[in-house]
Parts: C-alpha cells; sequence; structure tokens
C-alpha cells in the first residue's frame, strides 16, 4: 500500500472497528483475558500506564518481571504481591545492564509471551550516556532495541509472543534524523529529539514484525492517549504548559486540553490490547491508538496535536529497515542465526 505521499505502508494499517474506543479502561480490554503460566517484562512497570499494566497482566495469571533501576523503591512499591512478581535491575541508558538482564532472563531458561517496552523519557535536557549518544534516543529506542533482540530467543521460545512499544503522538515533531540523530553537529531541540526517538519506537515495531512474524513474534506501537497524571511531564514548567496550551495561567487544565485527556486507566488499555486481544491474532506490524488500529494521516497538518492518526514516515517500511541499519550500528547487537 501507497498513499499519495509515496510511503510504502502495510495493509493492515487501518482501523478494524474493535468495538473499542477512546474511553475504554485496561480492565475492560482485559475482560475474559486469561495468561496463566504466560511470562510478560514490563520497562516503566513502576509508574503510570506501566504500573496499571503490571497490575492487570499480574491479575490475568501472568508471571510478570519489572527491570527497574531503584530496586528498593519498586520494592516498596509491589510490597503487597506475594508470587509472581520479579524485580531485577536495569538501566536503559546503561548498555551493559541492558545486557545483564538479558543474560540473567535467558539463563532460566523460560520464554517470554509478552514484552511491553514502555519505559521513556520526554523532553529532557541535553544529556549523553556513556556512548556520546542523546539521552531520549539513548532511553526510548535503542534501549529497547538492545533488549528485544538481546532476549530474541526467549521470545521465539514462546511460540507466539508480542512485543509493544509504547509511542506518542509526538512521534508528529521529528522522522529520524540519520544524518546526526544524536545532535552532535545541530543544535540540541529536546521536542525534536522527543519526537525522532516516538518515530523510532514506531519504526521499531514495523521492522520487528517483519523480521519476527515467521518465528511467532508479533509487535505493534502504541499511542496511549494525553495523560497529564505521569512522571513523563517533569522536565516542563508551568510557564512550558502555558505555551503548550495545555494549562492555564492559574494551572487549571484548557478546556479543549481537558475533553482529550485520558486515566492512566484509560491510556494503559490500549497497550493491553495490542499485548492481548485475540483480535490482532494474524495481524502486526501496525501502530494503534484508542483500542484500535490507527488511521494514516499524511501531514502533521491534517491533525492537529488534539487530533489521532499516524503519519506516513513512521510506519514506512524502507525506513524501517533504514532505522534497524542504524540501531544494529550504533549498538553494535544484532540478532543472531
Amino acid at each position: 500500500m501507497k498513499n499519495s505521499m509515496n510511503y510504502s505502508i502495510s495493509e493492515q494499517q487501518h482501523p478494524i472497528h474493535s468495538g473499542y474506543d477512546f474511553s475504554n479502561t485496561a480492565e475492560e480490554v482485559m475482560k475474559g483475558i486469561d495468561l496463566t503460566n504466560k511470562i510478560a517484562i514490563v520497562t516503566g512497570g513502576y509508574s503510570g500506564i506501566g504500573q496499571e499494566n503490571v497490575r492487570l497482566l499480574h491479575a490475568a495469571g501472568a508471571t510478570v518481571i519489572v527491570p527497574t533501576r531503584n530496586l528498593e523503591a519498586t520494592q516498596l512499591l509491589f510490597k503487597d504481591y506475594t508470587d509472581r512478581l520479579e524485580l531485577v535491575y536495569m538501566d536503559l541508558i546503561k548498555p551493559a545492564s541492558i545486557d545483564d538482564f538479558a543474560a540473567q532472563f535467558l539463563s532460566s531458561g523460560r520464554p517470554i509471551h509478552l514484552l511491553i517496552n514502555n519505559a521513556g523519557i520526554m523532553a529532557s535536557p541535553l544529556a549523553r550516556d556513556e556512548r556520546g549518544y542523546e539521552s531520549q534516543f539513548a532511553t526510548n529506542h535503542l534501549g529497547h532495541y538492545q533488549l528485544t533482540v538481546r532476549l530474541w530467543n526467549a521470545l521465539k521460545q514462546a511460540n507466539g509472543a508480542r512485543v509493544v512499544n509504547v509511542s506518542s503522538l509526538g512521534h508528529r515533531f521529528s522522522d529520524i534524523i540519520y544524518d546526526d540523530p544524536n545532535f552532535t553537529k545541530t543544535p540540541y531541540d529536546r521536542w525534536i529529539a522527543y519526537g525522532q526517538s516516538k518515530t523510532a519506537n514506531i519504526l521499531f515495531s514495523v521492522q520487528l514484525d517483519a523480521i519476527g512474524k515467521d518465528q511467532g513474534i508479533r509487535s505493534y506501537s502504541v499511542h496511549p492517549g494525553r495523560i497529564m497524571d505521569t512522571n513523563l511531564k517533569k522536565y516542563l514548567s508551568h510557564e512550558e504548559l502555558i505555551k503548550l496550551n495545555a494549562i492555564n495561567e492559574d494551572g487549571s487544565l484548557k478546556n479543549e486540553m481537558e475533553a482529550t485527556l485520558k486515566t492512566i486507566a484509560q491510556g494503559a488499555a490500549t497497550t493491553l490490547f495490542c499485548a492481548t486481544s485475540p483480535l490482532l491474532n494474524g495481524i502486526g506490524g501496525v501502530h494503534c491508538e484508542d483500542n484500535d488500529i490507527a488511521r494514516v494521516v499524511e501531514t502533521p497538518a491534517a491533525g492537529s496535536q488534539m487530533s489521532n492518526g499516524v503519519l506516513g514516515y513512521a510506519i514506512d517500511r524502507n525506513n524501517a529497515q533504514r532505522l534497524w541499519a542504524l540501531s544494529e550500528k550504533l549498538t553494535d547487537v544484532t540478532i543472531s542465526a
């Protein structure tokens, strides 16, 4: 399928009319789902929609593994969980910790049925990892790329795994900046950097599905919705939120913004829809929102920040292959035969 912008897009990238919508909660889309004897990994599972993912996957019977930078704080958060929850140290911006986490899991000999790459940072000041890579690209995309590839054999072992990458409407801010993804030659713009990383989440799902589907690994990317009650906005000042037309001078939400917001329970829904819904059996490599496959919009002007839809460059199969090659180069991590 090619649209008028000449992007190569999957024929499956269109709404399937799932019966769910913007308003449904994660608990509603998970109704009747049994995950007994399934194993799920949720990055960022200690806050916001990630924590809601953990709660409901666990309630459905899954064993849930939560990688965390702060074991002590995360243990306190989940102190009431007495079984089927494992907390393991990992920091997405530290490649060695990702390798250690993956090696530890693979040594257990267990499969992975669900991998939810949920963790992320947004609009952070310029920072770099030990390789010199810009922190949003390194954390939001490269860390999840490395984790997924390192766990590939465990995903294959499941004989029917799903990988969900949490993106954002922020993908509209930028395509991948292939000649300078780490802002070493151009001035740093934290929103462009964020947009690039969110586009990367979507493209990663496209190519991951293309590579993995014959091995039983399907992948999806997700726009969870606009949610104010998360740690993502920690780098945004009161003044910046006003400039973004999100709040009034007194700190109250703009009326037009309030109408578009989701609760955390609603924001977690599309991730779990993609992770568990039988409606997506046989489908993969698609971007989803509001508990359905997203429609394609051709330009940012075709949908303002108050409307949904995915841009063509973020689901273009050629672009996805190019990002995969860049990710291999930057991480020196590739799928082994």
